[in-house]
């Protein structure tokens, strides 16, 4: 088997070369073998983990060895393909990570351990999951739209100019971002799913007025905010959480529930609306672009059409 480690070179983790180094040294006394392959720019590990999967398919598994942003291209290169892709959580925030290893506070050693990385007896199963389509696109974790993808988008400029911060510069970049008034519009109509029933219905609004909203196929994102704390990976639906837009004074005591994973309709009556869905449209009525990121890149789309992409990509996941 081969294992090709695609590394993100500015990824977070400062131990990240001494972890490698050490797996190289158990590959020099397996039959297995490890390929290395670093990132050159923004897209380069979707190509890398595209080659790889064309070419040795299920004799393959491509590591990921960087943050979500890496998952996110290697996802995009590896979706309906044999290759599984097996995540070493390297990055500032590994939100993805969170929820696979189900922990915030992740130690990479024993997830290397576990895989038998470090032994050299390599032990892993195989789980399909779903993944989000957007537009052609691949989404692994989180989609959302409003107050978040600002404070994606400042945390992450954050984390770059105060690198050891980590993932408590999305928790500094929300001060500002509150600061501003916490009400955007975007229209959307959305297949939602009755869990209970199994019954379909619409949700449609147009110019809604919202403060955040999370399409969410995982539960963690921006540095371990949980709007969906019971997402499955493989039940062919997003969790949907809506924040409508609000005032400050509300606002305030959300937060720390939002990041505990409390936060939701039944604590925050009126104000915050969850569901479960198969597909959907958001756009802008006057042709402006989303205010919206995926797995904390940010688009420019002005209309976006999703729908989930069931058991899309091959998983390595940690034995039992």
């Amino acid at each position: 088997m081969k294992y090709i480690f695609i590394i993100n070179p500015i990824a977070g983790n400062k131990d990240k070369a001494q972890m490698i180094s050490r797996i190289k040294s158990t590959f020099r006394q397996i039959d297995d073998e490890m390929i290395v392959e670093e990132t050159q720019y923004s897209g380069h590990a979707k190509e890398i983990a595209a080659d790889y999967a064309a070419k040795y398919g299920a004799e393959c598994v491509v590591v990921s060895c960087g943050g979500d942003g890496t998952v996110h291209e290697i996802a995009n290169g590896l979706a309906g393909t044999d290759t599984p892709l097996m995540l070493l959580p390297l990055g500032t925030g590994n939100d993805f990570a969170k929820k696979i290893y189900g922990t915030k506070k992740i130690n990479v050693e024993n997830v290397i351990k576990s895989f038998g990385l470090y032994s050299g007896k390599i032990r892993y199963d195989i789980k399909p999951i779903d993944l989000i389509d957007y537009n052609g696109e691949k989404c692994i974790n989180v989609m959302s739209f409003g107050l978040d993808t600002l404070v994606e988008t400042l945390g992450k400029k954050i984390a770059d100019k105060v690198p050891l911060l980590g993932h408590q510069a999305y928790n500094v970049a929300i001060v500002p971002v509150l600061a501003k008034p916490l009400h955007y519009t975007m229209s959307f109509d959305i297949t939602c799913v009755n869990r209970e029933t199994g019954e379909e219905y619409q949700l449609r609004e147009v110019n809604k007025d919202y403060a955040l909203f999370a399409i969410c196929n995982a539960s963690y994102y921006g540095g371990g905010f949980c709007p969906a704390p019971d997402s499955v990976l493989d039940d062919g639906l997003v969790d949907l959480a809506l924040v409508n837009g609000l005032s400050l004074a509300k606002a305030l005591p959300m937060i720390g529930k939002y990041n505990a994973g409390t936060a939701n309709e039944k604590t925050f009556p009126g104000l915050i609306e969850n569901g479960y869905a198969k597909c959907g449209r958001f756009w802008t009525e006057d042709g402006s672009p989303l205010l919206g990121n995926c797995d904390g890149e940010n688009f420019d789309y002005n209309v976006l059409d999703f729908k989930v992409d069931e058991k899309a990509l091959k998983l390595c996941v940690i034995k039992d």
